[in-house]
């Protein structure tokens, strides 16, 4: 950082010798910022790395910033995260490790990680999945994910994830149709279902979702948070199984 010292120093230099040192910005003349505007931007056409030095350190600062976020989060809403009455809950609800999946019904990558996740429920009989539906793949998807909402309500627990599992499985995009198609399959009530979506638990159940995907500044699917790791994209059987198999160990994504 000397060079942006120096450029300050230079600014600071250039405000005493040139213009005799205003109190504060707004007591410089016109013709004074003019001048200082101008020996600025010559000192930066002439010192590249000044600015360059700068935006490096601004984005270190930014990422910095942004894992903290994302680690306080984890922490901090760790009753929305791991344990809301909004979610869908799959597996063990007293497991040793937790695994939680940001996921759109309109998502190929979330498609092709189902069996990864369907694996890893089977092979571990410790392990409790918590299902985030997180629409950001249009209309289509919101409305499948008000549908998914209202299902719970009669397929609470592991019962979900025959539901689940079928509409992630479509072919071809998913919307209200899809979802209430499969839902009349499975055998549920459908007046019933309907009067749930409507529903203010919907909205606020979606909300919340968005809310956390926001603070953990979460932009794509599928997107799994495992101990305090972010995972993000369907990143195959292994590396998820590592990282659980971890927080089964010492309560930590790595050892």
């Amino acid at each position: 950082m000397k060079l942006i010292t120096a450029f300050g120093l230079a600014v600071a230099f250039a405000g005493t010798a040139i213009f005799a040192a205003p109190a504060s910005a707004d007591e410089f003349t016109p013709a004074q910022k003019q001048e200082l505007g101008a020996f600025i931007k010559d000192y930066l056409v002439n010192n590249p790395d000044v600015l360059r030095a700068a935006i490096e350190a601004l984005d270190k600062h930014d990422k910095q910033q942004a894992d903290e976020e994302r680690q306080k989060t984890v922490t901090s809403d760790a009753g929305a995260l791991f344990s809301s009455k909004y979610q869908a809950t799959i597996g063990n609800p007293s497991g040793t490790a937790t695994l939680v999946e940001f996921f759109d019904y309109n998502c190929h990558f979330c498609k092709g990680a189902l069996p990864d996740v369907t694996k890893l429920m089977k092979d571990d009989p410790n392990l409790k999945l918590v299902l985030k539906d997180y629409p950001v793949l249009g209309p289509g998807s919101v409305e499948a994910a008000k549908v998914a909402s209202a299902v719970r309500n009669q397929l609470p627990g592991d019962k979900f994830w025959a539901f689940h599992t079928k509409l992630l499985a479509t072919h071809g995009p998913v919307g209200k149709t899809e979802a209430l198609a499969v839902a009349r399959d499975l055998g549920l009530d459908m007046d019933k279902l309907a009067k749930d979506m409507q529903s203010p638990d919907v909205k606020t159940g979606l909300d919340e979702v968005m809310q956390l995907a926001d603070a953990l500044q979460i932009n794509g699917t599928p997107t799994f948070v495992v101990g305090q790791d972010v995972v993000v994209g369907a990143v195959g059987y292994d590396q998820l199984k590592d990282k659980v198999d971890s927080v089964h160990k010492c309560g930590h994504a790595t050892c």
